[in-house]
């Protein structure tokens, strides 16, 4: 039996289809690309926009289309969060959401077996649930590992609707994070990012903390990199930023939710800090890691209902304060289920259109002139992607891209670089 994933949405998704593609793997099937042909066809769906929506059912229709004896899944946080709106989706013959990643191969099964002409397995979540237990031992094509150590999330921000596909704040056994950081250090990745979420609340339903977990992480041997995954602000203190500074293998980059950088907007969002909370955490984060040591990534929405041209601008200047590294820009989408849904003062598309390519170009030339100002430097490189024998994409621990010719080495391998001149894409390296 041959099965094929369509993933959308975040770096967790994309974490649980690689536990799904192994639990499949594990009862006898092959796992094949999206353009060979299956017999089973599965969408791990994002809801975090309507866009994501539209994409799933494309998908699940195309596959049934040119595969109509195959068996089609949707799961994710789209059935999750719109239970009834996607069991009405007749190009889906397994419908299931993110509460139970284990149940798609046992309703998969049924289908085939011919026990069930159609089955609609979404299991609400409810208070008190346990985390769901999906260890991962490879990643295919790359060389550092998507550790999820959580799921769930307790705030209820007025754009989000992942708290409803999600659930409330679970956190994963220590010792099973810990187990499986020492296989994957025993099949040799020497990076790990840790993804959740809500990554700060990993811990707080179980009396521990992300910043225990970051200690006893780093300690494990072969695990060279740590990284992590996004932070909301004012959950960082500063005993926790302390402690973080003190473990060396801890990547100085960090992604810092920020959404916008207007005050007005920030409460329109009901986001729980301002910018100069945002501002003095950053501020400490430097402190504490050095300056030219630490860097920071962010995610920026424009075009929030309300959000008026200075409102705007006011977002432009606090953002182009902060010296981003990297700025992921999106145009407020309009989602059901929200409260901002139904806000007033709605902005048309082609204005939010308009502000995302501003903030974007504005981004990205602080970018570039971030970059230039670490030319000469030196840094230490994964390599990542082989592009010939010698030449390799990397990222250093600030997570800036690199290009560097690396003769002798594999990927996988960190080598020491000088850092070069920025192309636009990457910097380019050299051996030292």
């Amino acid at each position: 039996m041959r099965v094929t994933f369509y993933t959308l949405g975040c770096k967790v998704n994309q974490n649980e289809t690689g536990a799904m593609e192994q639990l499949f793997e594990a009862n006898g099937y092959t796992v094949v690309p999206n353009d060979e042909p299956a017999d089973v066809y599965v969408v791990n769906s994002c809801t975090v926009t309507n866009f994501g929506d539209q994409k799933s059912r494309k998908w699940l229709r195309r596959a049934k289309r040119e595969n109509p004896g195959a068996v089609t899944v949707l799961t994710g946080c789209y059935p999750q969060a719109f239970p009834e709106e996607a069991a009405a989706i007749t190009e889906a013959d397994v419908v299931t959401g993110s509460g139970n990643r284990h149940a798609v191969l046992t309703d998969v099964q049924k289908v085939l077996n011919g026990d069930a002409e159609r089955v609609v397995d979404i299991r609400p979540h409810e208070k008190g649930e346990q985390f769901e237990e999906l260890p991962m031992n490879k990643f295919a094509d790359h060389t550092r590992a998507f550790v999820k150590v959580e799921d769930g999330c307790n705030r209820r921000c007025a754009y989000c609707v992942i708290p409803r596909a999600r659930g409330p704040v679970r956190s994963r056994d220590e010792q099973s994070i810990l187990q499986e950081l020492r296989r994957l250090a025993d099949a040799g990745y020497k990076e790990v990012v840790l993804t959740a979420i809500s990554l700060p609340s990993y811990g707080t339903d179980t009396g521990t903390s992300l910043v225990e977990l970051i200690e006893k992480a780093a300690a494990v041997p072969g695990i060279e990199r740590l990284r992590l995954g996004s932070l909301d602000p004012d959950m960082l203190h500063d005993e926790d930023i302390r402690r973080m500074a003190a473990v060396k293998k801890l990547c100085p980059q960090f992604h810092l939710s920020l959404q916008s950088g207007c005050d007005k907007t920030l409460r329109a969002m009901r986001r729980p800090y301002t910018t100069a909370v945002f501002a003095d955490i950053a501020a400490k984060l430097r402190a504490a890691f050095g300056a030219e040591n630490v860097s920071f990534t962010t995610d920026v929405i424009v075009g929030f209902p309300g959000e008026t041209e200075e409102d705007f601008k006011a977002s432009m200047d606090f953002v182009l304060s902060q010296k981003f590294l990297k700025v992921h820009v999106f145009p407020y989408s309009r989602r059901e289920g929200t409260p901002a849904y139904d806000f007033a003062d709605q902005l048309p598309e082609h204005e939010k259109e308009a502000r995302s390519r501003r903030m974007t170009e504005a981004v990205e030339a602080m970018r570039a002139e971030l970059a230039a100002g670490m030319q000469g430097r030196s840094a230490e490189v994964l390599l990542e992607t082989p592009l010939s024998a010698t030449l390799f994409t990397g990222y250093t621990k600030q997570y800036l891209p690199v290009l560097v010719n690396a003769a002798g080495h594999a990927s996988g391998d960190i080598v020491r670089v000088a850092l070069g001149e920025w192309d636009g894409k990457r910097c380019r390296a050299a051996l030292k």
